[in-house]
């Protein structure tokens, strides 16, 4: 990140009406994304303060090396909360069957730390670019709803409102939310999503606490544009060998939700150009971009991708390396 210059305006303050407060929940491998992320809100925004709030159960001390570098160059404040993972032990049966981080759940305490300190506070996932000016954010009219929230696509929408007999057929994508703090904490939001969780087995949770999340903000929050969440799906693109991005209808965040990132070098996607081009200036980028896949299902995703590009020899080589890295399914007295 360039060092600051005394010819830049400074950006107002945290207790400036023009500051937003921005809260990521991450663990030690989502560092560096989300630095690319905070360097896109910085560059499309320049007139805005910010303060970060890190969530997160551990921060390396190198990473927190970068988060006082991004202080003292940018001009924005950065509050590290540091949670304790015995909190989440009642929820290890999610965890333990799906592939998400027990950061996930960590969203849900953001009211509760943030209390007194910020009136609204945008959550967002760390797989999120900014491309756009978010100050109308802190203009929306926020008073009366715990949250504004983005609908999730289309065909989304109609399985889990289905599935999750939601009232309205809506339902959103949790990555983006603008939490309204105090009404979040008078209605006991937290508190009812947690009783949805541990109520295993009544409801088909798919995605645990975004969909225990919408049961409880059913009718409760207000939706907005897809602009400020729009979806992109890299694996869409690298199944049909496509690897330029689609067009988008004015976006302000694209999130690269699904497995495959753009900082997965490896899936050679144009998505990549976008990321490196905030990650290069961002406190983190002395760390490289994934050249290789990391584990066997990158392994057999990254074979497909190649063989729909046509590159099948290649595709045979990590199929190979896949069919060795993957767990064996034999009776442990037959290993």
């Amino acid at each position: 990140m360039p060092a600051a210059n005394a010819n830049i305006p400074a950006r107002p303050g945290p207790d400036s009406d023009d500051t937003l407060h921005v809260a990521f929940c991450v663990d030690n491998h989502y560092f560096r994304s989300m630095g690319a992320t905070i360097a896109s809100l910085l560059e499309h925004n320049p007139r805005l303060g910010f303060v970060f709030h890190v969530f997160t159960f551990a921060v390396a001390d190198a990473h927190r090396a970068r988060m006082q570098r991004l202080e003292r160059e940018s001009g924005v404040a950065v509050r590290i909360h540091l949670i304790d993972p015995a909190r989440f032990a009642e929820f290890s049966h999610f965890i333990a069957s799906t592939y998400y981080s027990p950061s996930i759940f960590t969203r849900l305490l953001i009211p509760s730390v943030l209390r007194g300190v910020a009136g609204r506070v945008l959550y967002l996932d760390a797989d999120i670019l900014c491309v756009g000016d978010v100050e109308e954010l802190l203009r929306r009219d926020l008073d009366d709803v715990p949250a504004l929230v983005v609908p999730d696509a289309e065909a989304t929408t109609v399985r889990r409102a289905a599935a999750l007999k939601l009232a309205q057929p809506k339902y959103f994508n949790s990555g983006v939310m603008l939490m309204n703090v105090p009404l979040w904490l008078e209605q006991r939001i937290t508190e009812q999503v947690i009783e949805v969780l541990l109520a295993d087995g009544k409801r088909d949770l798919r995605f645990p606490d975004q969909d225990a999340l919408n049961i409880v903000l059913d009718g409760r929050a207000r939706y907005i544009e897809p602009k400020w969440n729009l979806l992109y799906g890299l694996i869409g693109d690298l199944e049909n060998g496509v690897t330029r991005m689609k067009p988008l209808d004015d976006p302000r965040f694209i999130h690269f939700a699904g497995a495959v990132k753009p900082w997965h070098d490896w899936c050679l996607h144009d998505s990549r150009e976008l990321f490196s081009r905030y990650h290069r200036v961002s406190p983190w980028s002395d760390l490289p971009l994934d050249q290789a896949p990391r584990n066997y299902k990158e392994m057999r995703m990254h074979s497909r991708f190649l063989y729909r590009r046509g590159a099948r020899l290649e595709s045979l080589r990590w199929y190979l390396r896949y069919l060795k890295a993957r767990p064996s399914k034999r009776p442990a007295f037959l290993r």
